[in-house]
């Protein structure tokens, strides 16, 4: 087994270890539904030396998850054996829910938050309801429970529910 194929070994299970790590303010969402892991570079596996290098983009500036997320990534990591390890925060290109796993959004939507659409602006209408599916929906308010979400209501059902905000 060559040096190569170590290192692409142990890439892929840090790969399945994000899966593994939730996001605190949505926590049916992993590391890897939200794309917010852009890069894990093994620099020597853990039976060697242990130096990982992880890069990851926030989705929000500011956002209060983050410090968390890195201290959890750290943590997790060295469970795997890592001793050196370097969490690198990137904002350029900045994070967009395009890099979101069409999984997550299908999380999102059974945990009754609306996914986001493929447009940039708030919409003020026509999201469908998560928990009756209707498209006769309003925004009541461009800021929901955390920054990343607006709050909308359901004309059918009566529901209000979170929208995850497109950028």
């Amino acid at each position: 087994m060559n040096g190569t194929h170590l290192h692409t070994e142990a890439t892929q299970a840090c790969w399945e270890l994000m899966d593994q790590i939730y996001d605190p303010e949505i926590p049916v969402l992993s590391l890897n539904d939200l794309g917010i892991v852009r890069v894990i570079e093994v620099k020597s596996p853990p039976a060697d030396a242990g130096i990982i290098e992880v890069t990851i983009t926030t989705t929000y500036s500011g956002c209060p998850a983050m410090d968390w997320i890195a201290n959890t990534i750290k943590m997790e990591l060295s469970t795997l054996g890592y001793q050196s390890i370097t969490i690198k925060h990137t904002i350029f290109p900045a994070w967009t829910t395009d890099w979101m796993a069409e999984r997550g959004k299908e999380k999102l939507k059974a945990y009754g938050i609306a996914p986001p659409e493929k447009r940039f602006n708030i919409p003020t209408d026509g999201i469908p309801c998560p928990q009756c599916k209707s498209e006769h929906t309003r925004l009541l308010s461009e800021f929901g429970s955390t920054s990343c979400k607006a709050l909308l209501q359901c004309q059918d059902c009566g529901e209000p529910f979170d929208y995850f905000k497109c950028h």
